[in-house]
């Protein structure tokens, strides 16, 4: 698994967002990036965390800040979460896993002596 460095610059990449549109890193050109991880849409953990980022958006963009969350849902299913949470930030689709990989987040996890891909 790779893992990023303080100061090097992130991975390049395009991903669809919750409309099927492809958006890439280079889109972002001046811009701070908020790139954030989740594992899936619409589970208690990543709803708190997504209501968090949606609550604070305001202040975000004062500094700049563009956030996008990446998960490896399907496009198809991110618009739901983005209507019934009132997300005002983009989704990205990463299915393959492939852009969460390049960040380092993606591999095998354990939680109660159990593992998870």
């Amino acid at each position: 698994m790779n893992t990023l460095t303080a100061g090097v610059p992130a991975p390049a990449f395009s991903l669809p967002d919750q409309d099927g549109n492809i958006v890439s890193l280079g889109d972002f050109k001046g811009k701070k990036v908020l790139f954030y991880f989740y594992p899936k849409a619409m589970t208690p953990g990543c709803i708190v965390q997504a209501e968090g980022l949606r609550d604070i958006k305001a202040q975000l963009d004062d500094l700049n800040v563009v956030v996008l969350g990446v998960s490896v849902d399907p496009v198809k299913r991110l618009p739901n979460f983005v209507e019934k949470k009132s997300l005002n930030f983009t989704l990205l689709s990463d299915e393959d896993h492939s852009v969460a990989e390049q960040f380092g987040v993606w591999g095998e996890k354990k939680f109660t002596l159990r593992k998870f891909s």
